[in-house]
């Protein structure tokens, strides 16, 4: 077997949570609800990303933004990052960082998703040949 990192996501309102997700483009792939309108376990997807995302079933706590970052979150390899950005805020999201170019030749944009998850979209691909 091949190793992949699989990311998983817990939300107080998963529901509200994939709706955000489908705003930005991810395909709901599979869902299962429980009884209460929890999300037992549902999978999104957007190309070769594939999130996992679930209700809570805890009161987890939230990392708070410092400055302009929670010091954890999702890095989503894009080319249109401004055009992920205003489709992120749109949906409610929350600016970090404006889109910008970074001195180091790539493009990025912050956001909080309405739940306080961090997402950057970029163009720097981790992993490629420096």
């Amino acid at each position: 077997m091949n190793e992949k990192l699989c990311a998983y996501l817990s939300y107080e309102d998963a529901p509200a949570a994939l709706w955000w997700m489908t705003e930005l483009g991810f395909a709901v792939v599979r869902r299962q609800d429980g009884p209460a309108n929890e999300v037992i376990h549902a999978e999104v997807r957007l190309g070769d990303v594939v999130l996992m995302v679930a209700s809570t079933d805890a009161a987890y706590a939230r990392l708070p933004l410092i400055g302009r970052s929670t010091g954890r979150g999702l890095y989503l390899l894009v080319d249109d990052v401004d055009g992920y950005f205003d489709r992120a805020l749109a949906a409610g999201g929350t600016a970090v960082i404006e889109p910008e170019d970074t001195e180091w030749g790539t493009r990025r944009a912050r956001v909080l998703d309405p739940e306080d998850t961090e997402w950057t979209f970029g163009t720097y691909e981790p992993g490629a040949a420096w």
